[in-house]
């Protein structure tokens, strides 16, 4: 074959010097384009209902709306229960629970500092304890400025967060559609939720 005269580095065809350079040059300015244009995404599978667990979900789901990301929530078992109209009953046990730190939401600075250690046998066996915890809870963020679920659900709802139920669960407790917010987006099973979280860059499950 004979030489390939060049002008300006490209033979008289116009194709490059290097075929294979130029092309790694431009797969990879147009794969940038692309990212930077991306709308990211999260995923979210919510399966507890008590007061505590409720709040990461719609933390990270409000946080990432904020952002501008696309977020899913996807909602089975008993986190169902975080799209139920009324929410006024979550409540949190400390009980089988050492991480969890029992601060007193009355009294000075240093009162309200100090971790109370309480035994699972007193948390066992006294009446109401549950119902005790979840008020000292509830103090405690209010006195922090932090936002009931209630309030962090609308924000969610607000910011376009795709609620979506488990179908499956709905049916298992024997709920009804009528209880739960009509800002539900569907509910559908598990099989048509798992195509969201693989196209996801965030797929998490709390």
């Amino acid at each position: 074959m004979g030489n390939v005269s060049l002008v300006d580095g490209k033979d008289q065809q116009g194709l490059p010097e290097n075929i294979d350079e130029w092309f790694e040059e431009k797969f990879n300015e147009c794969f940038e384009r692309r990212e930077a244009n991306k709308t990211p995404s999260m995923s979210i599978v919510v399966t507890k209902g008590t007061l505590d667990w409720a709040y990461p979900p719609f933390i990270l789901a409000s946080s990432a709306a904020a952002l501008g990301w696309d977020v899913s929530l996807f909602f089975t078992f008993y986190g169902l229960t975080l799209l139920k109209d009324d929410l006024s009953d979550l409540q949190v046990s400390p009980l089988g629970n050492p991480a969890m730190p029992m601060k007193m939401p009355y009294g000075p600075e240093w009162v309200r500092n100090i971790n109370l250690t309480i035994p699972n046998m007193l948390q066992g066996n006294v009446p109401g304890f549950e119902k005790m915890a979840t008020t000292m809870m509830n103090k405690t963020m209010r006195n922090k400025g932090i936002a009931p679920i209630e309030e962090l659900r609308e924000a969610c709802v607000e910011m376009e967060v795709k609620m979506i139920a488990c179908q499956m669960t709905v049916d298992l407790f024997g709920w009804n559609i009528d209880d739960f917010i009509p800002e539900v987006k569907d509910w559908v099973g598990a099989a048509s939720f798992l195509p969201t979280c693989q196209k996801s860059d965030v797929g998490l499950f709390i």
